[in-house]
């Protein structure tokens, strides 16, 4: 049996890594189950300080600013931040027609998983409330949104499919895309198939860019939202926007918990964890299990496996702040899950256990529900949304969706029988709130009434 101290124990593996530290659940405190559930990735407490003083030079000196940091931070010297419609174009030589065959399909499932959504906006319910009171709801696009793609050490074209695509179901009338310099052709040609204009596609990385969308340059339209993944630096950057803008939600380092159970594939609950790390150091993979040798495999095989990916170095300094949770049962894996509300969650357990764990999840991004459904599937292709909220803020948000691209607005229909019905009520309420013209503009109605 494993030592135990605090309800942990390092883990060192036979094989050239480390999955940070084996924890025993049922020997965990309430307060270090709520440290463990904190993101050991994300130090946002030195972040911020250097954020806020991008925010002010961009806001300050707009353009000119943006040039000097996209110098400072990709190395890229640009005359400006538009993509030209040549460089557009030319993107549709430089993939291959796998490519395009594949993003074709995403891009059918995408659009008709949230195409059910918009029929959900368009219904509008009348409820009288009382006798002559009409009150309903109707939704109205966000007129100018900003998408954020992230392009850095990876190209994530991606996520212009998970945002392009219901910002146009939800009617936008401006779509603004920003992604670091020197975008792969996948991006540019991800962009032209959705229709985005090379005059609305920016060459604008990291926090700058955001700021940048969250304010307005000379060249970079202001908007009303923004939306978008990215890392540390960008989701501080978002919380900050969030003071003059609406933001989708604080999406930052990408995360994911794989519960496996018994009878578990190893292999596969491997690769997941691995499939997570590799987006990045700050990325995290967690691993809650109910059996100590489901656990050496999954972690023989997670070693198997790493030494295969072109992304390896990165990766395993990823899995340096991801650890394993050894619970008692699956019930108390659901439980820790519904602690650290995951941005991925994946049920790689039996068939007979699925529905029940089910039924008690509170917190989470995205589920993959049973052994086959990987991450993968939602990140590029089965329909799903990948923007999701992370760092524990799935608690609180919900993943990107047409949804999050209108605001609603609130209408009410008042007859002469509903100024009398509903009136005097109004009156005697304004009246007990000292609210004396609130009152008269009910009273001068019904006196109108009477008058006539």
């Amino acid at each position: 049996m494993m030592s135990n101290l605090h309800g942990f124990k390092n883990i060192q593996s036979r094989d050239k890594f480390k999955l940070g530290k084996k924890y025993f659940y049922n020997k965990l405190s309430k307060q270090e189950i709520k440290s463990l559930c904190l993101r050991g990735g994300v130090d946002m407490k030195k972040i911020m300080p250097i954020v806020r003083e991008i925010r002010k030079d961009v806001f300050e000196r707009g353009d000119e600013a943006l040039l000097e940091l996209t110098q400072k931070f990709d190395g890229v010297n640009l005359d400006q931040f538009a993509i030209t419609e040549e460089k557009l174009n030319d993107s549709v030589k430089k993939v291959d027609e796998e490519f395009k065959s594949a993003i074709n399909v995403a891009i059918e499932n995408i659009q008709k998983f949230h195409a059910i959504q918009a029929f959900d906006l368009s219904e509008v319910k009348k409820i009288e409330t009382s006798r002559g009171v009409k009150c309903w709801r109707e939704s109205r696009p966000i007129e100018r949104v900003g998408l954020y793609i992230p392009g850095g050490t990876a190209p994530l074209f991606s996520t212009i499919l998970m945002t392009v695509i219901p910002a146009q179901i939800a009617g936008c009338e401006k779509i603004i895309l920003c992604t670091p310099p020197n975008p792969a052709p996948e991006i540019l040609y991800t962009a032209k198939i959705l229709n985005i204009p090379a005059k609305n596609i920016f060459q604008v990385g990291g926090a700058q860019a955001i700021f940048a969308m969250e304010n307005g340059t000379d060249q970079i339209p202001k908007v009303d939202k923004i939306f978008g993944p990215g890392n540390s630096f960008v989701m501080a950057a978002k919380i900050l926007a969030s003071e003059t803008v609406a933001i989708d939600m604080p999406a930052g380092p990408s995360e994911v918990l794989v519960i496996a159970d018994k009878q578990a594939n190893a292999k596969f609950a491997a690769a997941d964890i691995l499939s997570q790390a590799e987006h990045g150091v700050d990325s995290q993979s967690v691993l809650v299990t109910d059996s100590e040798k489901k656990c050496d495999e999954i972690l023989a095989e997670v070693s198997v496996q790493l030494e295969k990916l072109s992304r390896k170095e990165m990766t395993a300094k990823s899995l340096e702040h991801s650890y394993v949770v050894i619970v008692d049962d699956l019930e108390a894996g659901i439980n820790f899950s519904n602690s650290y509300a995951p941005e991925h969650l994946i049920l790689n357990v039996g068939n007979k256990y699925l529905c029940s764990l089910q039924e008690k999840i509170k917190n989470a991004g995205s589920v993959f529900v049973g052994a086959n459904a990987c991450e993968s599937f939602g990140d590029y292709a089965s329909g799903t949304n990948h923007v999701l909220p992370t760092s524990g803020f799935a608690r609180n948000f919900s993943g990107v969706s047409v949804d999050s691209f209108v605001k609603k607005i609130t209408f009410q229909e008042i007859s002469k029988v509903g100024v009398k019905s509903l009136g005097p009520v109004v009156e005697v309420l304004a009246d007990r709130e000292g609210l004396q013209a609130h009152k008269n503009a009910v009273t001068v109605r019904l006196e109108s009434i009477k008058n006539d």
